[in-house]
């Protein structure tokens, strides 16, 4: 049975972290400090308590304490061991939207803010690569292309009006983008039964390791970082002396100038008011390799003897999307051992919401799911027929949705001294980064969201929150999908 909610409080507690998860592939080369307290107690009081050490975290944490000789207090908690949660079980893909959502954002937001949005998303890829190299982060940072493939008739000629009125109102920078219209979408893209394609620049990472370098850097200068730490609540109102009381579930309390929410789908289980706003949403990916010495790959010689062959996998120049229908995809990310991280596997349970709505359980598997993943290269890609590629390990991982599809970004309303930094709909590798950098301006300069460049639609306001409708929901097929390839 699936897990809406854990309770480190109450049993009315809002979502938090389950024990025993599923192991992704990210966190099989642990860090010193995954399991890590810098002080056996915690501080009584600190000017800034950031709650998550996913990249949320660890970026905020990274941005308070750059080019500061005089860094105030920073006390990062963690309810699980470091970047456990929905970083540490992504598919490490770093891949800006510059074109796609782009017409229902001009739909949703207008021209101006949509715009916003794509030239942010741009941005974060030479932000990440750039910090990348100035950090010396040993991530396996790998910049390519990434190619959007449409497999359903009805949304690919959906797709393709999309972006005909795009081109031809000017308003987007498509300079990067390259279109593949059906006669070739098969043979560029080398996915079977390809409707057409779109290619433009991306990257893949090792999630974990840059979350931990990060970690490392912020705690050798001074960041008190505890895991194994949940947070029980935050208190509703200021204390006396304007300081917030930040308690955890076992091991006290710490008073906080600051309180920042790195939090992510788990945010409304500690500020209610983003109860149907930031919704815990459970998705699952897995890794495939292709193993030397499978069946495939030995052959009888002449004498009768069996010779092993080695065999590598097929290459892929790309990393990709495979859009089943409006909602539904896979990714796929070829990684640089020749292993590929594939996530989404929607079509095949999507429109049974009680497997991922609202459900913070990932110590277990979507069961639906599974099946999607064997012979998912064998099925979908030109070439990887005898390959003899498999699954190697699969696992699930808690994101947060929002009801209206933004994150949210910026001083919490209503509640000075504490901010947010969370909701990112499974797409925060290329948001995060700037949407912190951001954010610390904020904190540490009094500088306004507005001069922060972060897009309009992402700033935390109370409208946004007093906005009932739910786009989540709305997306959702009334039924399984037809079967595609």
């Amino acid at each position: 049975m699936a897990s809406t909610a854990s309770t480190p409080g109450s049993p009315d507690a809002g979502p938090s972290p389950v024990p025993n998860s599923t192991q992704p592939f990210w966190r099989t080369e642990l860090h010193e400090l995954d399991n890590h307290r810098s002080t056996k107690d915690l501080p009584a009081e600190a000017d800034i308590v950031i709650i998550g050490a996913g990249f949320s975290g660890a970026a905020l944490a990274h941005y308070i304490h750059e080019d500061n000789a005089s860094p105030p207090s920073v006390v990062i908690l963690e309810a699980r061991e470091a970047c456990s949660g929905a970083t540490g079980r992504n598919g490490g893909h770093v891949k800006p939207d510059v074109y796609f959502n782009v017409p229902k954002y001009i739909r949703k937001h207008g021209v101006k803010a949509a715009v916003e949005v794509a030239n942010f998303e741009a941005s974060q890829l030479r932000a990440v690569k750039e910090l990348v190299e100035r950090e010396k982060i040993d991530c396996e940072f790998t910049l390519t292309r990434a190619c959007d493939v449409i497999l359903h008739e009805a949304q690919a000629k959906e797709a393709e009006e999309a972006h005909e009125q795009l081109v031809k109102s000017g308003v987007a920078d498509l300079r990067d983008v390259q279109y593949t219209s059906r006669k070739h979408a098969e043979r560029v893209s080398g996915v079977k039964g390809a409707l057409c394609a779109w290619t433009y620049t991306a990257g893949h990472i090792w999630p974990y390791k840059l979350v931990m370098h990060l970690l490392q850097g912020v705690v050798s200068k001074g960041a008190n970082l505890q895991t194994h730490t949940p947070v029980a609540a935050v208190s509703g109102e200021p204390l006396s002396d304007g300081r917030w009381l930040v308690t955890t579930a076992d091991r006290g309390a710490i008073k906080a100038k600051k309180v920042l929410f790195a939090t992510n789908g788990y945010t409304a289980g500690l500020a209610p008011q983003f109860k149907d706003r930031i919704v815990p949403v459970r998705g699952i990916c897995g890794r495939i390799i292709v193993p030397s010495g499978s069946p495939s790959s030995q052959e009888p010689a002449q004498d009768g003897t069996v010779t092993q062959n080695t065999k590598q996998a097929p290459f892929l120049p790309m990393t990709y999307g495979l859009r089943y229908g409006p909602g539904l995809y896979d990714y796929l990310i070829p990684r640089n051992d020749g292993s590929i991280i594939v996530g989404g596997t929607k079509q095949t349970w999507w429109h049974e919401k009680e497997h991922w709505y609202n459900v913070v359980d990932d110590s277990t598997l979507i069961e639906p799911a599974l099946k999607e993943f064997e012979g998912l290269m064998q099925r979908r890609y030109i070439g990887w027929e005898d390959t003899g590629a498999c699954v190697d390990r699969i696992w699930t991982g808690i994101m947060g949705y929002t009801s209206d599809s933004m994150p949210y970004v910026g001083h919490m309303p209503g509640k000075p001294g504490q901010m947010v930094l969370a909701g990112f709909n499974g797409h925060g590798m290329p948001l995060i980064l700037l949407s912190a950098k951001g954010l610390t301006k904020m904190l540490m300069e009094g500088t306004t969201f507005e001069e922060t460049g972060i897009p309009s639609p992402f700033k935390a306001t109370q409208e946004r929150l007093d906005n009932t409708g739910n786009a989540i929901l709305e997306a959702v097929p009334a039924s399984k999908p037809s079967a595609v390839l």
